[in-house]
């Protein structure tokens, strides 16, 4: 077997849910030239919210990690929605991660770290990234995490 994307996600045992859709007047990505921008990603699984709350306050830091992979798993499919075919990322530029916290909690960019890992994992060295990771006090559905990513289409 050849080492390509769909390969790595077929050795992590993940298969690319349908792109979620919009859900108010938005669009789900954007590619500008060589550059593709997705939305926020929630960390849906199954069609269905996986992950709640607060990280800090009823949230651990162990369903948070599996909050920002689900999102990165999310931001695949809407990049092979948006490009048809994986091989054509060029490179992972930045993830911009939102975590929704307690005041107290200050892991953030731990949590981070569960998008982070998976994308170098599934996309290899086109996968290194810069990276935000933002606390804030709510996110939409109650969703305790929610990332956008921007690539570079080779």
């Amino acid at each position: 077997m050849t080492d390509t994307i769909e390969s790595r996600l077929a050795a992590a045992g993940i298969q690319l849910p349908a792109a979620a859709a919009p859900a108010a007047n938005y669009v789900p990505y954007i590619r500008f030239g060589s550059m593709l921008q997705t939305s926020g990603q929630l960390p849906l699984e199954g069609g269905r919210l996986a992950v709640s709350g607060k990280l800090g306050a009823g949230v651990s830091l162990e369903d948070g990690l599996h909050a920002a992979k689900l999102c990165g798993v999310n931001i695949l499919a809407q990049a092979k929605a948006a490009l048809g075919d994986l091989e054509t990322i060029g490179r992972l530029l930045k993830l911009t991660v939102f975590v929704a916290s307690d005041p107290s909690f200050t892991d953030q960019h731990k949590v981070a770290n569960g998008a982070s890992d998976f994308l170098v994992e599934i996309l290899g060295e086109r996968g290194r990234h810069a990276r935000s990771a933002v606390g804030v006090p709510s996110l939409p559905l109650d969703a305790a995490v929610e990332i956008e990513a921007l690539f570079e289409v080779a």
